[in-house]
This record gives C-alpha cells, structure tokens and sequence, in this order.
C-alpha cells in the first residue's frame, strides 16, 4: 500500500499519457475534470505540465486542475497531480505520428512502472501508444501486455477484456492471423486459462467461475473437417482443466456462441486470437470495455481503444473507456485486498470459529 493510500484510504492511481499525439491526454482531462473522481482515488498522471497545458487550453476545459509534484512526498489526495518526467520542450502535432509521441509515451511507461515498484502508487491506468513509433532499444514489444510481463517478470499473463456484460482472454494478442495456428497448444491454453480462473476469483470476487473455450477453426472444426487443433490442442486442454476441478467447457464456434448471447452463461471466455475475441467484445461492449493485464503483481487497464490520431485534437474523443478503465482498476485493487485479507492464515481463522462453536 503506498504512503497516500494509508493516509486517504482511495488508492493513488498512475496515469500513463501514452503517444502525446493520440487522443490520449485529452480523454485523461475529460476524465478528471469531473471532480468527483478524486472522491474514489487520488490520480497521478505521468507526463510535464507543458504537455497537460497544451491539451488542456486545446480543450478549454477550464474544470481540470492540478498540482505539479517532482516527488510524493507533496502528493494532494484532494487533487490531480501531474509527475514531471521531462522539462525540456517538447513539440505536440495532435493527430500527426511521430518519433516524438513515441518517445515520450516510453518515458511516461517507464516511470509510472518504476512508481509501481517502489509502491509509490496502487495501480496503473495506460492511456493508447502507437506500437509502432514506440518502439526503441528500451521498449522492444508489441504492446504494453508484453512489456508488463517483463517489467515484472511474470511467467505469463493475460490480456483480458472486461465489460460489465462479458470478460473475453486472448489465447494470442499481437500476432500475425498466419502464426496464430502454432501458439495453439495444450499448454499454452492451459496457461492462460489458470490465469483467468485465479483472475476471476481474486481480481473479481467469483468464487466458482464459470469459462467457456472458443475453437479456432470455423464450426470449432466440424469434427476434424475444418481443421484439427480442436481434437489435438484445445479439447486435450479442456479436459484437463476439468480434471483440475476448473468449470471449463467448449470448444464453442465463435461466431455462434456470441450470436446466442452464450457469453451471458460464463464468467470468462477464451479466444484463441486478437479479432476473434475483440470483434464481438468491442462490438457487444459499447464503447465501455476495459483491457486488464491479468497474471502481474499490480493491477493496470486501459481503454480498449487505440491512439486515435484521426480525430486527435479535436475535442470529440470519448473519454467513457478510459473512465471505466480507472473505475475497473479501483475495483480490482480493492478485491484484490479482500481476497488477501479472506485468505490471510486461514489456520487461525479456524481456529477462531471453532472457539466460537464450541461457546
């Protein structure tokens, strides 16, 4: 728990501003503006004042205020802060992709996973980067899922899309439709679907979850007929996790499964790809879907949209998936305390109700 936390009881939440030409910062703004945020947590955007100055006045939303911290020690649980991590000018081309956005989207990343180690803040909410003109010596990855993973040196995780009517894992994320095929193995989807069953009890307080397993062939495979991973990889991987005493079942055609309204039925559904999954999600979630990172030692979402350059600048960018993003991650963090106090020696909580059944 961070110093602030301890002292508010609302958790700090870093704010990552991602590609400094995306609607990123805007959204971030449109967000906080609304003073009863700081009701539910204490924010921390990662960025220099220069650049909030620029997008706010861009904006004219005069609502948006906030103090400038170097450390947090000056941290102002009643009001938004920005963390310095540049003073040098920087020139912002709202809507226009550059080496620039790039950079300084690696160098907000950077420093709010630092904050994170060093518990400074509770959780992490990642506004869009542009994984192409992010990429450096520094951040070599096809996204922020991947590059968590090795911040934290965790042996797998999880992109995980979360909605209020559905929660969608991918088996694959940023990989080419052609290699797809070759990542589908027992293995592999046994992995992920421990990660969403310790996910779903402890980031989201279901005890018993419920997962459904789509196929990767149209029709979950006919059988054989359309391909084989389902009799090879994915069924194999479905039995096993039943054996293991998961609630897991499929393989279910995906184009069906989502058409019968069946994800309304399970607390969690695996796809085997990036479209297969998002496609309905994005289309089913209504521009309120949250990406969460299971399987990390922190907790970090983000919108489930991305940069956005064709209508940066603007003042048209929705902000509400960037809003929910923050919603989700207190909600998680604060599950995530109950599931540590729950199950924190359950020796000695035995022990209690045993003195009492025995009064």
């Amino acid at each position: 728990m961070s110093t602030a936390t301890a002292h508010t009881h609302r958790p700090v939440i870093g704010i990552s501003v991602g590609d400094l030409n995306s609607i990123g910062t805007e959204v971030i703004i449109k967000t906080f503006a609304d003073n009863r945020m700081l009701e539910l947590c204490t924010p921390v955007i990662f960025a220099s004042n220069k650049t909030v100055n620029f997008y706010r006045k861009l904006l004219s939303e005069n609502n948006f205020n906030y103090q400038s911290i170097k450390d947090f020690g000056r941290l102002n649980p009643k009001q938004v802060s920005v963390f310095n991590c540049w003073e040098e000018e920087v020139q912002i081309t709202p809507g226009i992709l550059n080496d620039t956005g790039g950079k300084y989207a690696a160098r907000s990343l950077a420093v709010a996973i630092e904050c994170l180690k060093d518990k400074q803040i509770d959780g992490l909410v990642t506004a869009p980067i542009h994984k192409k003109n992010i990429q450096s010596a520094d951040f070599n990855f096809t996204g922020h899922t991947p590059y968590l993973q090795n911040a934290f040196q965790s042996k797998d995780v999880l992109m995980f899309m979360t909605a209020d009517n559905m929660r969608v894992g991918l088996l694959t994320e940023h990989v080419p439709v052609a290699e797809v095929a070759k990542y589908v193995t027992k293995e592999n989807i046994l992995s992920k679907l421990f990660l969403m069953r310790d996910s779903l009890v402890k980031d989201f307080g279901i005890d018993k979850p419920r997962i459904a397993v789509l196929g990767l062939n149209p029709h979950a495979g006919d059988e054989g007929l359309i391909g084989d991973e389902e009799i090879k990889h994915i069924s194999p991987a479905i039995k096993e996790a039943k054996h293991r005493n998961m609630l897991v079942f499929g393989p279910y055609s995906a184009d069906a499964f989502f058409a019968r309204e069946m994800h309304l039925k399970f607390d969690g559904v695996l796809a085997m790809y990036h479209d297969q999954g998002l496609i309905p999600f994005k289309s089913l979630a209504q521009g309120e879907g949250v990406n969460f990172t299971a399987g990390l030692p922190i907790v970090r979402t983000s919108p489930d949209h991305g940069t956005a350059f064709d209508i940066a600048g603007k003042n048209i960018a929705d902000e509400s998936s960037f809003r929910q993003a923050v919603f989700t991650c207190i909600d998680i963090i604060a599950k995530r305390k109950t599931y540590a106090e729950n199950t924190q020696n359950p020796l000695k909580k035995t022990e209690i109700a045993s003195e009492r059944g025995a009064v």
